[in-house]
């Protein structure tokens, strides 16, 4: 059987990482790759700051949810997992609930897109495309 190796360096072929925000951590849980801050982009122009909740549904498959800011309300349910700084828009935070992150929290989530059908509630499927995560073993103590 082949195991995987561990992850040293986050987000291969990330363009931008989030800001840590978790007390007490200092290093990024996720990153977006360069067609996903173009989207992300072209999203925030048409509809002004955004935000991410990565779903746990069994229909969603598990992706990351694009959202108005504010849109998708967030409680202690859900955790921020990190906040990025759109380059000449503003800060998209990246929610999960609470406890799928029990689940993922030894990963790194690198959101992607891929041309497809996505779920109708995410703010990319009419262009045809959909958020997708990658996922890396993370380094940490």
């Amino acid at each position: 059987m082949d195991i995987e190796p561990v992850a040293t360096e986050p987000a291969a072929g990330a363009v931008l990482q989030a800001r840590p925000v978790r007390p007490g951590e200092d290093f990024s849980r996720v990153a977006l790759t360069g067609p996903a801050l173009a989207l992300l982009e072209k999203l925030w122009d048409r509809h002004g700051p955004l935000m991410f909740h990565q779903s746990g549904g069994c229909c969603d498959g598990s992706a990351p949810m694009c959202y108005p800011d504010g849109e998708f309300i967030t409680g202690d349910a859900d955790v921020q997992l990190g906040v990025f700084g759109l380059p000449g828009r503003g800060d998209l935070g990246f929610w999960m609930s609470r406890e799928q992150f029990s689940y993922w929290s030894h990963t790194h989530l690198t959101v992607d897109v891929v041309v497809g059908r996505g779920s109708g509630f995410s703010l990319e499927a009419p262009e045809g495309k959909r958020f997708l995560i990658r996922s890396e073993i993370l380094d940490i103590p």
